[in-house]
């Protein structure tokens, strides 16, 4: 079905008297929203109790529930407020690659260091570093956050000199960092420095009440960003959305309601409760490798060489498939495969997948 068109609606007004009001800044748009959700008052209580405060803060809760907007909030909230707010993803670099991004480096520290480069702890300096999926830090890594947390000191890579840094540490997880710790997959040391207090941020699904404010918001957002009308959504579509679980929490809403504004159509809508995958209307699909319907025989092949072939396009499949469950988050897809970041990206590379990668990221950026 067409989305109808409605027109522009005023700003929501404020928080009733006595409600939390969060602070606002750069990049804040949904604040308003949870301020008002019941399920989000604790919360907000913690939250204006520990931000004036430098104490360390693990915020926990699903992929997508809103960790950042609890950080940044934090933030805004703390004597620290004019100063920077540096946001490092843990799972979103190499480990090799993340060590100088966290430390920075000097000029010849290594090929391709042509000049030194501040780290994000340096850069955070008098402010506060938010270390997004703390949860995915490699252990050798751990040990040299724990020595920041601890002394406030450093080395960059390839220097002789120590930094010293006035920061405030906000981290954000969705594993479960004590069973990891019992794993022997995360220092205890650390997870307790991280844990001093603690913030969990509930699913979508257990927020219901915020979902009419949310849709109207994004609606609002993205018609204006794209320059469209401001879509009136169906009784049915609204049905979907306030009894649809959600796994993906405000990030999947906001990707559902960007494309309701890109493609003015709510036809896809359906799918969500059906538990049929969301593809764009356009989809762009490389080459992959594809099973054979029977087994391919040649002459001229051995039994070896066939064998091999065979595996070789099993574990091309197996690849893409766990690629697509994780969407695309090769951190993740390591993981469950069970082999390191660098054997990941080499088997993708082996069977082609860099451009299905590149596709994927594309699609994810327009819907």
């Amino acid at each position: 079905m067409r989305a109808s068109q409605s027109p522009a609606r005023s700003s929501p007004a404020p928080p009733e008297t006595g409600q939390p009001v969060p602070a606002r800044g750069a990049g804040f748009e949904v604040d308003w929203i949870f301020a008002r959700s019941l399920r989000m008052r604790p919360v907000w209580d913690m939250v204006e109790r520990v931000a004036p405060t430098d104490a360390t803060v693990l915020i926990t809760g699903e992929s997508g529930v809103g960790k950042e907007v609890v950080a940044r909030t934090l933030h805004l909230k703390s004597p620290r407020r004019d100063r920077p707010f540096v946001k490092v993803n843990c799972a979103a670099l190499p480990a090799e690659l993340l060590e100088s991004e966290l430390l920075g480096y000097e000029r010849g520290a290594f090929t391709g260091a042509h000049r030194p480069k501040p780290g994000k702890f340096e850069l955070a300096h008098g402010g506060t570093i938010f270390l997004d999926e703390v949860g995915e830090l490699p252990i050798h890594l751990q040990a040299k956050l724990l020595q920041v947390l601890q002394d406030r000191e450093f080395s960059p890579l390839g220097s002789t000199r120590d930094v010293r840094v006035d920061i405030r540490v906000i981290a954000a997880t969705n594993r479960d960092l004590a069973e990891r710790v019992q794993r022997g997959e995360f220092r205890d040391d650390l997870y307790y420095r991280l844990n001093v207090m603690s913030i969990f941020v509930p699913p979508l699904r257990d927020r219901r009440d915020e979902i009419p404010q949310l849709v109207e918001h994004f609606l609002q957002k993205y018609a204006a960003q794209y320059g469209r009308p401001e879509p009136r959504l169906s009784p049915e579509t609204w049905r979907v959305f306030m009894e649809y679980a959600w796994p993906g929490n405000i990030r999947e809403l906001e990707n559902c309601l960007k494309r309701i504004v890109l493609l003015e159509s709510e036809d896809f809508v359906a799918a969500l409760v059906n538990g049929a995958p969301q593809r764009p209307s356009v989809a762009v699909t490389p080459a992959l490798p594809v099973a054979p319907s029977r087994p391919v025989w040649d002459a001229q092949l051995g039994l070896k060489e066939i064998a091999r072939r065979a595996a070789h396009e099993a574990e091309g499949l197996a690849l893409r498939e766990v690629l697509d469950q994780v969407r695309w988050h090769r951190v993740e897809a390591a993981r469950r495969l069970k082999v390191s970041y660098k054997t990941l990206l080499q088997k993708m590379k082996q069977h082609g997948l860099g451009l299905a990668l590149a596709v994927a990221g594309a699609l994810s950026a327009r819907v």
